[in-house]
């Protein structure tokens, strides 16, 4: 899919306007969800003192999470169904089996989201190990995720994944495989049981025959911070929830021990990068180690890149490593960072602040300024052979260009991928509020797309 403008027009029908009939539902739905009643008749989400109070908030696991359980061995393991999301749970102890049915010819990809909650110590080895395995106990692919230097419980995300390789003969056959999810260091891990979010994405076969070819060459310099007044953009606290945004200089609050996910649609040949920046506290006194952490994941949660700088009170800057335009062939390349630049469709930006910065700088909240510059040309991808589970998840589409506004350098206006004028206004009404914007942006496109065809 090639990349285009996208800009809302303000078309009429019958005399009015289609954009202001939308952004008027939009904004009543977010007058009732700050402050009025529920959209299921219960209380505004502002009338729970902690969100009104502005407390830094856990997790936001996906609304439609189906609850499963982990088994202790292969022969009660639960099903995980492609395209679904689900939440468990896992406990200091024991590795836990989930079962996942595959084809022949696709490839399968299962993220898993641990969440270890504020309380209890973890170490720098500390976090989750992730393996697919073959009904034989094969390895198809393993990852770990660990908390870092930092010391500061966070979520943290591994990825695995079955692929369908030509001349491979290890995890190609159809069946039954295992998903398996362990702490890596037990022993030093923290008592209390981890909660666990696993989605699960299948990805068809080329059209086309494929040919394992290693990617072109890029250019692996590092683009020139984007300048320009930062936007207020209210971050998203989970990947079903996290805030789309577009090109541009966005701002935020964080506090210590939070983390804040934004999602970027980046389609075939183009290119993403960014940086965080955290605001001086007013006091250099302290210090604290790798205090700032940034990090990007593809459209199936994998981790690509991530880094982290110590924090002394003054202005900190934490960037992440240039990364090639987003192409089929880069799952070929040897280096980990460039294969998993490997399909078009939401790239998540994720955002933690250690909880070790409130002990000599305070709770604040501190200002966060997010950079996010998008390059290359836009062109079409493989066309596949069949669809992705959950549908359309290695594509951009016009909605997402719609929900991704750009800003600070970009103008602040329409701009390509960008929201117009209008349906900017009603996404800075929520991010005001300080929620989450995923299920309220859903609800305003879902209005503006019913308005729009019934006027039509």
């Amino acid at each position: 899919m090639s990349a285009r403008s996208s800009g809302a027009r303000g078309d009429r029908a019958h005399g009015v306007p289609v954009r202001s009939a939308a952004l008027t539902a939009v904004l009543a739905t977010a007058a009732a969800l700050l402050g009025g009643p529920g959209l299921l008749g219960g209380p505004g989400l502002l009338s729970d003192p902690a969100l009104a109070a502005g407390a830094p908030a856990g997790y936001a696991f996906a609304e439609d999470a189906r609850p499963i359980e982990g088994a202790s061995g292969t022969a009660d393991a639960a099903p995980l169904e492609p395209g679904a999301t689900y939440r468990s749970s896992l406990p200091r102890n024991g590795v836990l089996y989930y079962r996942v049915a595959l084809d022949a010819s696709s490839d399968t990809h299962v993220s898993v989201t641990a969440v270890p909650g504020s309380a209890g110590e973890v170490t720098a080895v500390d976090g989750i190990r992730v393996s697919l395995r073959d009904a034989d106990g094969n390895s198809c692919s393993t990852d770990s995720a660990t908390f870092g230097a930092a010391h500061s419980p966070r979520p943290v995300t591994a990825w695995t994944v079955r692929e369908m390789a030509p001349g491979a003969t290890r995890c190609q056959d159809p069946g039954t495989y295992y998903v398996t999810v362990e702490r890596t260091r037990p022993q030093d891990s923290p008592p209390r049981a981890w909660d666990l979010e696993l989605a699960a994405v299948t990805e068809p076969p080329p059209a086309a025959a494929d040919t394992p070819t290693t990617p072109g060459p890029w250019d692996s310099a590092s683009p020139e911070p984007l300048a320009g007044a930062p936007q207020r953009r209210a971050a998203g606290e989970g990947f079903a929830q996290a805030t789309s945004v577009g090109q541009g200089v966005w701002r935020d609050d964080i506090r210590p021990g939070q983390t804040l996910f934004y999602k970027v649609p980046v389609d075939w040949g183009r290119r993403v990068h960014a940086t965080a920046e955290l605001d001086g506290s007013g006091d250099a006194s302290g210090y604290a180690t790798s205090a700032l952490h940034l990090a990007l994941h593809n459209p199936v949660r994998g981790e690509v890149d991530d880094a982290s700088k110590g924090y002394t009170g003054r202005r900190t800057t934490v960037g992440l490593t240039p990364l090639p335009p987003v192409d089929h062939a880069n799952r070929y390349a040897a280096d980990g960072q460039v294969g998993g630049m490997r399909f078009a469709g939401a790239y998540y930006l994720v955002v933690h602040l250690a909880a070790q910065v409130a002990d000599d700088f305070g709770e604040g909240p501190f200002e966060l300024t997010l950079r996010v510059r998008l390059s290359g040309t836009g062109r079409a991808g493989p066309p596949y052979a069949g669809e992705s589970r959950p549908k359309d998840v290695f594509e951009v589409s016009a909605q997402d260009r719609v929900a991704a506004p750009e800003g600070g350098a970009a103008g602040g206006g329409a701009a390509e991928g960008g929201a117009a004028e209008g349906d900017d206004l009603a996404m800075k009404v929520v991010a005001a509020g300080g929620i989450g914007t995923g299920s309220l942006l859903l609800v305003g496109l879902g209005v503006w797309t019913a308005v729009a065809r019934r006027r039509a």
